[in-house]
């Protein structure tokens, strides 16, 4: 499991730019329904739900959350 990192060093971001980080990390999209439902795998990791409109801003504690489900750190961004 990822270390925690305090949500205060996280910055708010944009879906786009946090599925992008995601994906250069070796997550990949398995399918996707719709506009915004991604289900997303990794190697080693459980599949996972992305489901943010491209227009939505993930804020410092979302993105705390995310980086706890799929090892996500600030320097991926």
């Amino acid at each position: 499991m990822p270390p925690r990192i305090p949500s205060q060093k996280w910055p708010s971001v944009k879906a786009p730019k946090a599925l992008a980080a995601l994906i250069r990390i070796g997550w990949r999209i398995k399918r996707q329904g719709g506009t915004s439902h991604r289900i997303l795998e990794p190697p080693g990791w459980p599949d996972i739900l992305f489901a943010y409109h491209d227009r939505v801003t993930l804020g410092p504690t979302a993105m705390k959350v995310l980086a706890k489900k799929t090892g996500l750190t600030p320097m991926d961004l």
